[in-house]
């Protein structure tokens, strides 16, 4: 409802009244009313009746609210024949089904962004524990009934719902990247970061740079094109503590670690240690969701760092600190991690013990825990083998356990 919004915040300001004051006057947090000035939020009758009388506005708030709210019903009514003609079409069945729900759902209260951040967030949390062919079916459903949301939405509900659409193709382009098939994943990343940048949240755009530059560490782009990419992301992200600035700069260690810029990638993970100092509780503490960043990530970010850059007891510390922080549902992590082990008994001299390692840790992993970046880890410990080890009929084993090519 910009119209609201522009007319609460010409008449705050013509009262000398700051968003805080006008909170303290209607009893209305600050921030919501900020968002509703932005047009981020819809205002109700009773907020819109208290501005009015709080800012003494002879009814033009309560006008504002009225004709908006007749402007939102019509675009209801335009969004549940989206949708219906989505759910009664021959597409896949989960599509028509989510459509229908979601349908009903607007019938009743017209206000779906908020339902679709959930939706984000719960996907979040089932990428761990969601088998990648389900996830796929499901996040997939999801973003065509999105896709027929946002078509027949207004600018003011498209912000939080490309905040959801974002975070959605995240999802897809991990998933798409962790099956291997690469080519399409690079363009789900390209999608992800244009929802991010229509969504105008900074927070957002960052957070999806920051998982395309960790999985450019995996999914064999050039190194210097993720760095690059780093390097844009932390222009977006300046000084603030996230989850997402925290994985940018967990990404951005990795990459350089990988490229053989030491120096640089045992700065960046010191700086992901001072974000991860930085972050509320509720961020750190949060151990199953993509869009948080636990203690464990920053553990397993140091782990990988020292390892290929050769610090050794750093990365024995970080390892024994990750192990005990993963959660049972991350096993493949869990793996990785351990596969860093493997790595750093090779570099000490223990070059079969090593190789076995890994080869029991791949073993001991149920197939269906196996992706790419799993993979891509253990070829991280082949390639440290020095070369007149490279006859171990040990290397032979663990490459028996890797697909030779990857889906393209």
């Amino acid at each position: 409802m910009s119209g609201f919004g522009s007319a609460l915040r010409r008449l705050r300001n013509e009262r000398g009244l700051s968003l805080r004051g006008l909170s303290m006057l209607v009893n209305y947090d600050f921030g919501y009313l900020g968002q509703l000035e932005r047009g981020e939020r819809s205002p109700t009758s009773k907020v819109a009746n208290a501005c009015d009388k709080a800012l003494d506005a002879n009814g033009i708030l309560i006008d504002e609210y009225e004709r908006a709210a007749l402007d939102d019903g019509m675009q209801r009514r335009t969004v549940l024949r989206a949708l219906s003609a989505l759910a009664v079409g021959t597409g896949p069945p989960l599509v028509g089904l989510e459509a229908l729900r979601q349908g009903l759902g607007h019938a009743v209260d017209g206000e779906d962004h908020d339902e679709w951040q959930q939706i984000a967030l719960d996907y979040g949390r089932a990428y761990y524990l969601t088998p990648p062919d389900v996830l796929m079916e499901q996040v997939t459903a999801d973003l065509a009934v999105l896709q027929a949301v946002m078509a027949e939405s207004s600018s003011r509900q498209k912000t939080g719902l490309l905040r959801a659409a974002a975070q959605l193709s995240v999802i897809v382009a991990m998933t798409l990247t962790a099956t291997g098939r690469l080519h399409m994943a690079r363009r789900w990343w390209s999608t992800a970061r244009r929802a991010a940048d229509e969504s105008r949240c900074v927070d957002t755009q960052v957070l999806a740079r920051a998982w395309d530059v960790t999985n450019g560490c995996y999914d064999g782009r050039p190194l210097s094109q993720v760095i690059e990419r780093s390097d844009e992301a932390i222009a977006l992200a300046g000084n603030r503590a996230s989850a997402g600035s925290a994985g940018l700069y967990a990404g951005r260690a990795q990459a350089l670690a990988l490229a053989g810029r030491h120096d640089e990638a045992l700065t960046a993970v010191r700086q992901v240690a001072e974000i991860t100092a930085r972050l509320p509780s509720e961020i750190t503490n949060d151990a199953a969701s993509l869009w948080a960043w636990p203690e464990h990530r920053l553990r397993h970010t140091e782990s990988y760092v020292a390892t290929h850059t050769g610090n050794l007891a750093d990365a024995d510390a970080a390892q024994d600190r990750a192990l005990v922080l993963y959660p049972e549902c991350q096993a493949r992590l869990r793996t990785q991690v351990s596969l860093h082990r493997a790595s750093c008994l090779i570099q000490k001299g223990h070059v079969g013990e090593g190789l076995r390692f890994a080869a029991d840790l791949l073993d001991e992993l149920p197939v269906e825990q196996h992706n790419k970046l799993l993979y891509e880890v253990a070829r991280h410990v082949m390639a440290v083998v020095p070369t007149a080890e490279r006859r171990r009929i040990e290397l032979g084993d663990l490459a028996a356990r890797l697909p030779i090519t990857s889906i393209a």
